[in-house]
């Protein structure tokens, strides 16, 4: 899982570092490596491509989609740390999402993390200025569409292989962000190729190592190291691109963190 962490935090700074790029355009090169990859190893090991439920593998595929692009929009344009932050608090609306999705049960005590959380978001938007209320609404709409992809997963584990489902995230994800890119392209220049080419690879080397971790361990020992990925962040933005904090906007980083953290290890 510290693996894990690291090429995801290694992703997130490639990712910052083409700023300059589209979203979107980002979003197709990952995209695009994502489904060759996907589709070599399904054909390697004999899996039928294409799935049994598509209405909820295209579901799956557009909610991806959304909290991709909102994902990258993120990092690209405010703070490593506050954008790593914001992205994590997915699991509190895959949580919410499954009372109606997946008919999941809520112990009252995750309500105070809920509410715990939400203080955390209130901090660390009023004490950073670098951070405008549109960012944290495209933030906090991918961390919503990111919740809603996991209960489809969710309602999907019996029926589809985990690569059939892998697959259709940039399927669907490619036609919507290609149109998008051939209208409004931008040609990366000199180091850019290479960067987007890593974002591709440490996505992937990164979920092999996380996949591994939940498959071995209790899943509630090992994902609370997931969040780890907020000092990473705290530490390459430092050093990468001089970015600091003020101790109230850290403040609000350490109780989004702390919120999420008993969120998990209270399922």
């Amino acid at each position: 899982m510290l693996l894990a962490g690291l090429f995801f935090a290694l992703m997130n700074v490639c990712v910052k570092y083409v700023a300059h790029l589209p979203t979107v355009e980002v979003v197709f090169f990952r995209s695009v490596f994502s489904l060759v990859a996907s589709y070599i190893i399904l054909k390697r090991d004999r899996i039928p491509v294409f799935g049994n439920n598509k209405r909820l593998l295209i579901l799956r595929g557009i909610a991806g989609c959304i909290g991709l692009v909102g994902s990258f929009y993120t990092l690209q344009h405010i703070p490593l740390a506050s954008a790593v932050t914001i992205n994590y608090l997915s699991p509190f609306f895959t949580a919410l999402l499954g009372i109606f999705i997946v008919k999941q049960t809520i112990k009252p005590i995750r309500y105070l993390y809920f509410a715990l959380a939400i203080a955390g978001v209130i901090m660390l938007k009023g004490f950073d200025p670098r951070i405008s209320t549109l960012d944290l609404i495209i933030g906090l709409t991918a961390a919503l569409f990111a919740g809603l992809a996991y209960n489809i997963i969710a309602k999907l584990k019996t029926s589809e292989h985990p690569l059939v489902i892998i697959f259709y995230f940039p399927l669907i994800t490619l036609p919507f962000v290609g149109a998008y890119s051939i209208m409004h392209w931008t040609t990366p220049q000199g180091w850019d190729w290479l960067l987007l080419l890593l974002i591709g690879i440490f996505t992937q080397i990164a979920q092999y190592y996380m996949t591994l971790s939940y498959q071995r361990a209790n899943l509630a020992k090992v994902a609370s190291l997931n969040y780890l990925g907020v000092i990473y962040a705290l530490v390459f933005g430092y050093f990468l691109f001089q970015e600091t904090f003020s101790e109230y906007a850290l403040l609000g980083i350490f109780m989004i963190l702390l919120a999420v953290i008993l969120n998990i290890r209270n399922k």
